[in-house]
């Protein structure tokens, strides 16, 4: 066989094992799943060592290889971020079980009783860059949701994956679960990735997070449905009924709390009746935090400004630097958002209850944020627990992904010997 049918092979005698898992999984009650996710959070504060000294090879590699220091950032974990996965497994684990939750249901005229419950989709894989904490956490949310998953991360992260996978796979079978619930899809190159793209039959929904070229592959070459996560080109606007000491507040965070995350501000809007009284403080306070400021003429007046252009205002940088510009009013910002934003999150800082409301209604994004940094928009930080990824598609999920949104639905029908 050629290389590319034996990494095909492999990849679906990993989803056959997936399915067997599932189907396990989606009949298992809450006690056992809860316990499993306790037992993997225990494990992973356990074997914190080493998945960190997995972790450094990843990082050092990745610094010998010249990668970009955001995304040396989003592969690096400590002790810190270890212990936030353990709690994010927690926080899934105390979280209601949407399986078998009654969505809708009615007793029909002829005494039929109708009930639309929720029920795992089966299989998902997730493919991934750089960040190993997705690992943990998708595992821990397709637990929860009675779905076995099929993680691809990328080759930056292969070890600390590895790591933490076998820290997963043998909690969840000490809890009593098949390990399978939980598989890594290995093998060099992209052709692993691709082949789980084509496992359609086996692999129930497909969910793709990183980057623009990563996810634009996945949409555009999988035979399995994609749920679509978009990247986040967030936009912060300071109305002209700003608080400026909030408003300042906010955009440092939205940008400079953790610039390489998809919910950072990468774009900033300024009304202009009150750009000269906003400008001399945000600009120090930006520039003060390490931020480039890519602006128009307006904030070019300041030393350091660069100039922007239409390719700064698209781009989602996921650095210490922003898109910034003035704007006449409200129309003007609404239409730059309408034009340059990848529909992840927009924020608006405003005192007026009107422009807050026009605002929530006419922007056509994932979130809308009023008088709040863009990064809330998170699973946890919405208190979903752990999430998936931020979905920026219109079908089935949008926004933050928590356990509904991995669930589908059936209908359960039933009579009392009823013929029609």
């Amino acid at each position: 066989m050629s290389g590319s049918t034996d990494v095909e092979a492999a990849v679906q005698e990993v989803a056959r094992r997936a399915r067997a898992a599932a189907t396990e999984l989606a009949v298992a009650t809450r006690a056992v799943k809860d316990a499993a996710l306790a037992g993997m959070a225990e494990a992973l504060l356990r074997s914190n060592a080493d998945v960190l000294a997995a972790n450094v090879r990843d990082v050092s590699a990745a610094q010998a290889a010249g990668t970009p220091e955001a995304i040396i950032d989003r592969l690096r974990l400590d002790e810190s971020r270890v212990a936030a996965m353990a709690e994010g497994l927690r926080d899934v684990a105390g979280l209601p079980d949407p399986v078998g939750e009654v969505v809708r249901g009615s007793n029909l005229a002829n005494g039929l009783e109708l009930r639309q419950v929720r029920v795992p989709f089966g299989v998902v894989g997730i493919i991934y860059e750089a960040r190993p904490n997705v690992t943990a956490d998708a595992a821990g949310i397709c637990l929860k949701s009675g779905n076995a998953v099929l993680l691809r991360g990328s080759s930056s992260a292969a070890h600390s994956n590895a790591a933490i996978v076998e820290v997963l796979r043998a909690a969840a079978e000490a809890a009593g679960l098949p390990a399978d619930v939980v598989q890594l899809v290995t093998g060099e190159g992209h052709e692993p990735a691709k082949a789980l793209m084509r496992a359609r039959g086996l692999v129930d929904v497909l969910i793709p997070r990183g980057g623009a070229g990563l996810i634009r592959s996945v949409v555009e070459e999988s035979t399995v449905p994609v749920i679509e996560t978009g990247v986040g080109n967030c936009h912060v606007y300071v109305d002209r009924d700003a608080d400026l000491a909030h408003a300042v507040a906010i955009v440092l965070n939205a940008k400079t709390h953790r610039p390489s995350v998809c919910n950072a501000a990468e774009s900033l809007l300024v009304h202009a009746d009150v750009a000269e009284q906003f400008l001399p403080l945000v600009v120090p306070a930006l520039q003060e935090a390490g931020v480039t400021i890519h602006g128009d003429r307006a904030f070019q007046e300041y030393d350091g400004v660069a100039a922007v252009t239409d390719e700064d205002y698209e781009r989602e940088y996921l650095s210490l630097d922003i898109a910034a510009c003035v704007v006449p009013d409200l129309d003007a910002a609404l239409g730059h958002i309408r034009r340059f934003s990848s529909g992840h999150t927009e924020a608006i800082v405003t005192g007026s209850q009107a422009a807050a409301r026009r605002f929530t209604a006419e922007v056509d994004s994932a979130a809308v944020l009023v008088n709040a940094s863009t990064r809330f928009t998170d699973g946890g930080e919405l208190g979903f627990g752990a999430e998936i990824g931020i979905s920026t598609q219109k079908l089935h999920a949008r926004g933050p992904m928590g356990l509904p949104e991995m669930t589908s639905t059936k209908y359960v029908v039933t009579g009392d010997g009823h013929l029609r």
